[in-house]
């Protein structure tokens, strides 16, 4: 069991009934400093405070932290830590001794997780601001060493400042690591970052800004209030803000000059059992659910064999007060409007795997009965418009609306039903390319559709894509119908996805089946197929319905491949309803990361 699997056990056992790897007689995984993924909705910053009880003189003792930054190592990939932060006091007094110990200590991730570290009084000359000169810490802990990780910045003149610009779920975020006493000057150097990277979500982290009272309610400090007037309140940009320094630890909500959220954050453990024994904060960012989830606990400890740990490190595993463990609901593209791709052409994803490529955004695009929608792989699959009877001209009409990830920006709305005869459809021509291949070696189909908000009246069975030929034409007679046609992406009336498919070896029919669909949202839709069984897809993905019956190619009969709706004997008596937008088919099987959206699934 992973260490963060027994984290969260503390939840709903007492600390000391926890089993270890080491108790269970596992071998504890070893530290490899993990891959972090840029790309993922969720990450994590790690938050490390007062540090200074233990590195004091002749009683320091680093092996705390040493574990803390070892299990942020193990760790980094499974919970994608993006960074460090470091909220000053990192010495008990700052004397060259205990600081080069420190820096010692800090060599175990350089290299290996950015991260930021400020000074704290206890590490310099604390009746100073930043302009107070050379220091020992500023020898181990400035702008030399902060420079080689990847995420640095820059710093002020004075060193004493820094910034890091780290990328986690597809977006840029600017962490502000500010001095103990920052002057008028070092203010002036953070505004100046600030403006060149307006609109990035800000983090300030600072030593001294806000202390709390015994429920835990923050307040600003003297310095804090400064800090606030002179740079957070006038920067909406700047979400979060935390702090070590006093304890207890607190946290309060304060509105900017944009009448927005900003949070303040108290983080230090000194007063706890062995100085807080390198105990940590993680900031879990939760871009999908609207979140950062915060909790805090002692890696040191979390690594003893439960039947020899002491009492009080069994009480100090993990704490889970309201200011310890807690969730903020925040909404980021609310407060931080992600720039949004343009499209991108044809070119861009059409490669010589392309079967079949279409979109709707062409200069002077038609959809009147008879008008043509070009194959933009180049293989001559075109399309053509035709209603169905009792239609009309807005039964299928060209729209703007588009997933944010869709290389075209345009989608075609139908306004299909339930007979008699109404929707649209567009159609190969009889003997295209694409209406006899069989794809023995693999293939990706690929569509972007939404449904409608309301969802209004009867549209059970209505199909997306489909190709054309009866089954039992193609002598497959193990499914539903010999009517059915070999292969459709069908909407059920729970609205769950359904994929048809008659393979060309085998009479196999393997039918897979998502979960309900909801409405008003694009959704992209992917079946792979890497010759032996399908895999269905719904925004990157993998649904939980899919069968491992073989799947090998498609039974296609050189009829006519169709989008907007699914036949039955032949016949058309209802077409799709909502949303339909590009539509791609590969001849290979495409990983997730190779699907038309790039990543853009929100």
């Amino acid at each position: 069991m992973e260490r963060r699997n027994l984290l969260r056990a503390a939840v709903a056992a007492p600390a000391a009934t926890l089993v270890t790897t080491a108790a269970a007689g596992v071998a504890p995984a070893q530290a490899s400093g993990g891959r972090f993924d840029d790309d993922s909705p969720r990450f994590a910053i790690a938050v490390l405070p007062d540090t200074q009880y233990l590195f004091d003189a002749d009683s320091a003792d680093p092996a705390p932290l040493r574990e803390t930054f070892g299990y942020l190592l193990e760790q980094r990939a499974e919970d994608n830590i993006a960074f460090l932060t470091h909220l000053g006091d990192v010495t008990e007094h700052g004397t060259e001794p205990e600081i080069v110990l420190a820096g010692q200590t800090f060599t175990k991730i350089d290299g290996k997780l950015p991260y930021s570290v400020l000074a704290g009084n206890h590490d310099i000359d604390g009746s100073k601001d930043d302009q107070r000169g050379p220091s020992a810490y500023l020898s181990q802990f400035g702008p030399q060493r902060q420079s080689k990780s990847k995420t640095f910045l820059g710093a002020s003149k004075d060193g004493y400042n820094s910034a890091h610009l780290i990328e986690a779920a597809g977006r840029k975020w600017l962490i502000l690591a500010l001095d103990w006493r920052i002057s008028d000057s070092g203010i002036e150097w953070a505004q100046g970052l600030i403006n060149q990277h307006a609109k990035t979500p800000t983090i300030v982290t600072t030593h001294d800004l806000a202390y709390a009272d015994d429920a835990g309610q923050a307040y600003l400090s003297g310095n804090g209030q400064r800090m606030w007037d002179k740079l957070v309140k006038g920067n909406d940009q700047i979400f979060l803000t935390l702090n070590g320094h006093y304890w207890p630890p607190g946290r309060t909500v304060l509105k900017n000059d944009a009448g927005h959220d900003v949070h303040v954050h108290i983080t230090n453990y000194q007063d706890r059992y062995y100085g807080g024994a390198g105990m940590i904060r993680l900031y879990r960012f939760d871009l999908v659910r609207n979140r950062i989830d915060v909790e805090t606990f002692a890696p040191w400890f979390l690594a003893r064999d439960p039947s020899k740990r002491t009492p009080l490190e069994a009480e100090t595993i993990e704490l889970t007060s309201d200011v310890d463990r807690f969730s903020l609901e925040f909404d980021f593209d609310a407060r931080f409007p992600p720039a949004k791709p343009g499209p991108r052409p044809a070119a861009q994803v059409v490669d010589r795997h392309t079967a079949a490529y279409w979109r709707f955004d062409a200069a002077g695009q038609s959809v009147a009965d008879g008008a043509t929608v070009k194959d933009l792989s180049g293989k001559g699959n075109h399309l053509t418009v035709r209603r169905l009877a009792n239609s009309t001209d807005q039964t299928l009409t060209l729209s703007q609306e588009h997933h944010v990830g869709a290389p075209a920006h345009a989608s075609l709305k139908f306004d299909g039903g339930k007979g008699p005869d109404r929707g649209a459809i567009l159609q190969t021509a009889a003997g295209a390319p694409i209406t006899t291949a069989k794809f023995l070696g693999g293939y990706t189909i690929e569509a972007f559709i939404k449904l409608p908000e309301p969802f209004e009246g009867d549209h059970a069975w209505m199909g997306i894509l489909s190709w054309e030929g009866r089954a039992g034409d193609a002598g497959k007679h193990s499914g539903w119908s010999d009517l059915e046609p070999t292969c459709s992406l069908n909407v059920s009336g729970e609205r769950f996805l359904q994929y048809v498919l008659y393979s060309e070896v085998g009479d196999h029919n393997p039918t897979s089946w998502s979960h309900a669909m909801p409405t008003g949202v694009w959704q992209h839709l992917a079946v792979v197929n890497d010759g032996k069984r399908s895999i269905v897809y719904i925004n990157g993905s993998k649904i939980a319905r899919n069968p491992t019956q073989p799947a090998q190619g498609i039974a296609t009969l050189g009829l006519p491949f169709t989008i907007g709706a699914t036949s039955f004997d032949l016949k058309y008596g209802q077409g799709f309803y909502g949303w339909i937008g590009d539509v791609r088919i590969t001849s290979r099987a495409l990983r997730p990361a190779q699907f038309l959206p790039g990543g853009h699934y929100r």
